[in-house]
């Protein structure tokens, strides 16, 4: 406190409050990597779910575009925008998967319900892509109704960081260390 409120033309004072700031913004950018670690971790999260679940439905009678199909619907049902508007809504491009766009909280809620679509599916031996679906959806406004109820709109959630180039930073700045 001394050092924060003293005279700056002091050099003790001067130095001492340099220190500091330095300290902040050393504190802000490890904690900034810690975010993006948790981002790409929760990403490649997600990738391993829907590669499960779609092992899952191809044994239940679901080909790759019913997957597809599945997958969209369930967008529609969390963020209540199918896949193509929520790409244009948050400037995804078109040959990118929406969610290495989406923040963290999204990412992770698509995974819980991806995680309970496999486990409902298997659990309830539902078969072919009509119920699966249904079990998709409900599992996605599930997951919707919770994040609402504490005030989280997951549409309402500005886009993040191409999740690529938080994983390359990650990367480069482990090459610098």
């Amino acid at each position: 406190m001394i050092a924060q409120n003293g005279d700056s033309r002091k050099e003790e004072i001067a130095f001492a409050q340099n220190y500091f700031a330095v300290q902040t913004r050393k504190a802000e950018l490890v904690e900034q990597r810690i975010l993006e670690f948790e981002r790409v971790k929760a990403r490649e999260k997600l990738s391993h779910t829907e590669k499960q679940l779609s092992g899952i439905l191809y044994e239940r009678g679901v080909d790759n575009q019913g997957f597809a199909i599945i997958r969209s619907k369930g967008d529609q049902a969390l963020f209540r925008l199918n896949t193509q508007m929520l790409k244009r809504k948050m400037g995804v491009p078109e040959s990118r998967p929406v969610a290495d766009f989406l923040p963290t909280i999204s990412i992770k809620a698509k995974d819980l319900a991806a995680e309970m679509t496999g486990l409902n599916v298997q659990n309830k031996d539902l078969k072919g892509q009509t119920k699966i679906e249904r079990e998709h959806i409900d599992n996605n406004l599930a997951v919707r109704n919770m994040l609402t109820k504490r005030g989280i709109v997951p549409e309402n959630l500005p886009p993040a960081e191409d999740v690529k180039n938080c994983n390359e930073n990650l990367t480069a700045k482990r090459k610098i260390c």
